[in-house]
């Protein structure tokens, strides 16, 4: 497995193109790689991020099964004269094999929480997106046991409210991604509601951590959601 971040350069039009069509981005994703990346059913798989960190720091995020080459990118939305080569690749697999349980990280998320309701008796359910910080945060909880993780909780003396600011995390950041799809009927719209979270965890269960950081937390996974990343907490 590898872990990729690429820079945008906000200034040039092909970057501000990626960065407003989800769909054009994941298609830029997928020709990193010589051969078509598959998606197999809770394996490793490409998973991808964008990290708006400021105005003129945006960053892209890629883990892989296999190396890939980001030389199209830097062409279209980079910085082609700059060196090193515009994007940094890294082993990912030492640093997952290395992950133990009861290990704390401090981690960042794009994830599209949604849930299943049915409106009428007798109708099939919808999926729909949480619309509020309250029930985003209830989503991330519910993927703590299958993900193998679980998010850090606060003393009680530092907690600011009675209710609703139990754990160390932040849920903002959100985003609605519209667009059209066409599969082999009419092209349909498509609405997207992304959420970012920050945040410190612990690895409950390091096999099922490590699965989930491969594969992806959540839908919408084509679409830059799913992708979690870590870092040393300090």
């Amino acid at each position: 497995m590898y872990l990729t971040r690429f820079r945008f350069n906000a200034a040039r039009t092909g970057a501000r193109r990626l960065l407003t069509s989800p769909q054009m981005l994941h298609a830029a994703v997928l020709s990193s790689f010589p051969e078509p990346p598959g998606t197999p059913d809770g394996g490793p798989r490409v998973l991808w991020r964008v990290d708006h960190n400021a105005a003129s720091e945006i960053l892209l995020y890629v883990t892989s099964p296999d190396r890939p080459d980001l030389t199209h990118l830097v062409e279209q939305a980079g910085w082609p004269t700059a060196a090193p080569q515009g994007w940094a690749t890294y082993d990912y697999s030492t640093f997952l094999t290395g992950l133990s349980a009861d290990s704390v990280w401090a981690f960042r998320l794009t994830a599209n929480p949604v849930h299943s309701i049915r409106r009428k008796e007798g109708e099939p359910t919808k999926r729909t997106a949480h619309r509020t910080a309250g029930y985003q945060l209830q989503w991330l909880l519910k993927q703590q046991e299958r993900g193998g993780f679980a998010i850090a909780e606060k003393a009680a003396e530092r907690r600011l409210l009675k209710h609703g600011d139990e754990y160390q995390v932040v849920v903002g950041g959100a985003r609605g991604l519209a667009f059209t799809k066409s599969t082999d009927g009419p092209r349909r719209p498509v609405t997207i509601a992304t959420v970012s979270y920050q945040g410190r965890l612990r690895v409950t269960d390091a096999d099922a951590f490590r699965r989930m950081l491969v594969s992806g937390l959540g839908k919408a996974k084509a679409y830059g959601c799913g992708l979690m990343t870590l870092a040393p907490v300090v």
